[in-house]
């Protein structure tokens, strides 16, 4: 019962995290869409000045930037994970052996 209670919750605790990405995910694209869009807002006049006008540092910097600590956030949820719950297990061997004394 109580590996099960434990299962639950690291399983729970895995949701949560990749909820959040999901949720700075979603934030990213909104976020950045409409700053793209209000920064070329006004070089609207024709197709090539609308392209020139996107592929500034201006407007790219906030996608990049964001962008790479989205890919952070993912990479600590895929990778992080599993850091974690083998840390969890040593510490809670560690005091299980520590409590036999």
């Amino acid at each position: 019962m109580k590996d099960q209670n434990l299962n639950y919750i690291k399983a729970k605790r895995r949701v949560e995290k990749e909820k959040g990405f999901y949720t700075h995910l979603v934030i990213f694209f909104l976020v950045n869409t409409v700053l793209t869009v209000v920064k070329v807002w006004g070089d609207f006049n024709s197709w090539d000045s609308f392209v020139n006008e996107f592929l500034t540092i201006n407007v790219l910097s906030s996608w990049t930037i964001w962008g790479v600590f989205l890919i952070l956030h993912f990479l600590s949820i895929k990778f992080g994970a599993k850091w974690e719950e083998r840390k969890i297990e040593e510490y809670m061997k560690k005091e299980l052996s520590d409590d036999s004394y």
